[in-house]
């Protein structure tokens, strides 16, 4: 089946809004795309620049040093035990394998991916690509028999809802009674704040208490983009099933999808290396403490966001109205409906901290001064 056409790219929609947030007297405070601003730690930068001379062609399926690394990662930050080099492979950014796991697995017409009802809109372009159907639906109950691929994203994109361990065992088992695949991306994993999860780890679908050892049909996606700031490097893996895992690195050898070999050295480093995630989730934690209240005083409702890098938020009005009076005080939000995160929550914006801490401190300045937000 022939690709078919692709909608527009949704953020060329916010581009009148940053016009007239950057016309701003104090400049734009852009909390919409959330991209890393802090610099990337050294150990890793170190690494990167030690790995330039890169003659040979890397291995798709990663060094022996990354593999290793990866499963070492798993067991001491996830609690996932068990994986073998056989089961972890590295990926070019996690977003590619998100817009690419349908086509590699097979699916086609006829086929459906399930994935969340708040969600950023890869998850649907990757059914796209493969000539499936997608389906928004959170409830296990609710994915229908031609459910081949299962999308859960926790903690959430836009949301930051999270899903404990009887939430996961529960998806993974319909799953496994529909016979598809299920996989979680977990990219903001390291980054609990309210709840359970301020001070318990977020659970990964890799998890023992989830799978009860049986990795079957089970996927887990991970990127060091948030929690080491290598968005730049393109730097993610994927784990799971040692079969799926096989397939997809028989297709990725053949397509040539191999991660550049200094990258692989500094994902080794990154995940070596604790010290530097735990500052920067202190980092995301002080701008939060920052942005919640001065937007809850502004008269926005904050949904989920017990964890990740945004906060969801809602004035019950129309989510454009909102992002245009945003607009007028300098801030750049992200729109909840349509093509960015989906038709059921047309209310909502989706706040990123992923700013300086002094255009945080200016964002949250001004919307406690500005009382027709009020």
């Amino acid at each position: 089946m022939a690709l078919g056409s692709l909608p527009d790219y949704p953020w060329d929609a916010m581009k009148p809004f940053a016009r007239v947030a950057g016309a701003h007297p104090g400049g734009i405070v852009d909390l919409s795309i959330g991209s890393p601003v802090d610099p990337t730690p050294q150990v890793v930068r170190d690494a990167l620049a030690a790995a330039t001379d890169a003659h040979s062609y890397p291995a798709t399926a990663g060094s022996p040093e990354l593999q290793n690394a990866i499963v070492s990662w798993f067991e001491r930050r996830r609690g996932v035990t068990g994986l073998t080099s056989a089961r972890v492979l590295p990926t070019i950014g996690s977003k590619e394998l998100v817009a690419w796991l349908p086509f590699m697995l097979g699916l086609g017409e006829g086929d459906v991916v399930v994935h969340p009802r708040a969600a950023y809109p890869t998850y649907e372009i990757g059914a796209t690509i493969a000539g499936a159907r997608s389906l928004a639906a959170d409830d296990p109950d609710e994915w229908p028999a031609e459910t081949k691929l299962v999308w859960l994203n926790s903690p959430g994109n836009p949301d930051g809802a999270v899903l404990d361990s009887v939430q996961l065992s529960r998806a993974v088992v319909r799953a496994r009674e529909l016979g598809a695949v299920i996989a979680n991306d977990e990219c903001y994993a390291d980054l609990g704040w309210d709840g359970r999860w301020a001070s318990e780890p977020v659970p990964s679908i890799l998890d023992p208490r989830v799978t009860g050892g049986d990795l079957t049909g089970i996927l887990a996606v991970y990127s060091l983009s948030k929690q080491s700031n290598l968005a730049g490097y393109r730097a993610a893996f994927v784990a799971g099933d040692e079969t799926i895992v096989e397939r997809l690195l028989t297709v990725r050898k053949h397509a040539g999808m191999m991660p550049p070999a200094p990258v692989q050295t500094a994902m080794i480093a990154a995940l070596g290396d604790s010290a530097h995630v735990d500052r920067q989730k202190e980092l995301y934690r002080a701008r939060r403490d920052i942005l919640k209240p001065a937007l809850e005083t502004a008269g926005f409702h904050i949904d989920r966001s017990e964890a990740g890098l945004y906060l969801w938020a809602t004035r019950r009005q129309d989510a454009w109205q909102s992002i245009a009076e945003l607009a007028e005080l300098g801030i750049l939000a992200g729109p909840g409906p349509g093509p960015f995160y989906g038709d059921h929550f047309p209310e909502h914006v989706r706040f990123s901290l992923t700013a300086t801490d002094e255009r945080i401190r200016a964002a949250a300045e001004r919307l406690g001064a500005d009382r027709a937000l009020g």
